[in-house]
């Protein structure tokens, strides 16, 4: 029996944000590594992971699925980002170690493949009408037949100028005010000469990001339907699921939903209702490959696509273990995309090559990509690892938060 000897993290990325695990065996060379990349909370992830690790060193590493559910109940307290993230790194690599021993990719340990390539969506935005155009056609023509229209940032379309948002005198200081009667006319604006200008050959979505109050995210649903998007995501926060509810009675445009989830309890009912039709969680955030392929099969009896939430502050690692599941799993619909720069990709020996709309992977045994920790290390500055990071604060005019 192999045994876990030792757990490192590798933290990296020019900002720090990017956090890899290492588990070390007793046999001479073999090592597993996985994702356990937060761009918010990274030094307590790796605080976190650091507590665990006496846990599991000296069992076998072969028992993934107990060493799963002995970290999950090992702090009484369980469901959380930190906790779920600490564990998809270690069962990554686990995975990982178990396809090396094996001979085999972990796809091929997950029942083998059911498609020749995973399908990605591309992510184009502009800050006007005519510039999102331009990058929808660049994707176009690039071979992407998923393509995520966007206004500039999330809430784009909505933003009202501070002169002209009507707030009140005495205003806290921000320079815009999110309005969601004039988000409901600015997207619907958008698809339809999208619709106009590119026909129907691509297949668009839009992440609305959970800006909307639930009963102005049914009607924006309703408002869309004509044009024929291939998923509206993020429509409600996690607080509000119960609205799609009256979404699918309303309406025919496909949902997507669970970048935020973290709770089984969550997403059960939105899969089991048939109230989505794809599910984006994290593969990290949800825990790993091994929770992430059960909800795989949980999509597979109940007519619900997996699109993992892979968006542009995730790694390589996380990437590929994605990757994985979606190659063995009969639920794919689309994996988001990722660009890294070159040096980044430079870490990363075996990493997957994103070509024309489509991610290809590799057969190397595990989950076939390396880290080189050298270069790991010389990617970190100091200076902007230091710093801490949040998430964008978008306010109404009044100045309430937007929760996202």
């Amino acid at each position: 029996m192999t045994k876990i000897t030792g757990i490192e993290t590798i933290r990296t990325r020019a900002n720090g944000t990017w956090l890899f695990v290492k588990v070390l065996t007793d046999q001479p060379g073999l090592y597993g590594i996985g994702s356990a990349s937060d761009h918010y909370r990274c030094k307590v992830i790796e605080t976190a992971i650091e507590t665990i690790a006496p846990l599991i060193i000296g069992r076998d590493v072969s028992r993934i699925e107990d060493i799963w559910q002995s970290i999950y109940t090992s702090g009484y307290w369980r469901n959380d980002a930190t906790l779920n993230t600490v564990q998809a790194g270690i069962d990554m690599a686990l995975w990982d170690i178990k396809g090396k021993e094996a001979g085999m990719p972990v796809y091929q340990l997950l029942g083998g493949k059911t498609r020749s390539a995973v399908a990605a969506y591309a992510h184009a935005q502009g800050d006007s009408i005519t510039e999102l155009e331009d990058d929808v056609r660049r994707y176009w023509e690039e071979g992407y037949t998923v393509i995520r229209c966007q206004l500039g940032n999330y809430g784009g379309g909505g933003f009202l100028d501070r002169a002209n948002a009507r707030g009140p005198k005495n205003h806290w200081p921000q320079d815009k005010a999110f309005d969601d009667d004039a988000y409901l006319q600015a997207i619907p604006e958008m698809f339809a000469h999208l619709r106009e200008k590119l026909g129907w050959g691509p297949k668009f979505t839009h992440d609305v990001h959970e800006h909307l109050a639930p009963h102005n995210a049914v009607q924006l649903a309703k408002l869309l339907e004509p044009y024929r998007l291939y998923f509206l995501e993020d429509l409600l926060s996690p607080e509000q699921v119960q609205w799609y509810r009256l979404v699918r009675q309303q309406c025919a445009t496909p949902q997507a939903m669970g970048e935020l989830f973290i709770n089984p309890h969550e997403y059960l009912p939105l899969i089991t209702e048939r109230l989505i039709d794809f599910v984006r969680i994290r593969i990290s955030k949800g825990g790993g490959i091994t929770p992430a392929r059960k909800v795989a099969t949980l999509c597979e009896w109940f007519g619900v696509q997996t699109a993992w939430q892979e968006g542009g502050d995730n790694d390589p690692v996380n990437q590929m273990a994605a990757m994985h599941v979606d190659l063995a799993s009969t639920a794919f619909g689309i994996q988001e995309e990722n660009h890294f720069t070159p040096e980044e990709y430079e870490l990363f020996p075996g990493h997957a090559i994103l070509d024309g709309g489509y991610l290809y992977g590799n057969d190397q045994p595990g989950l076939g990509l390396d880290i080189d920790v050298a270069k790991a290390n010389a990617l970190l500055d100091p200076d902007k690892a230091s710093k801490s990071y949040f998430m964008a604060e978008d306010r109404r005019r009044d100045g309430a938060i937007v929760r996202p």
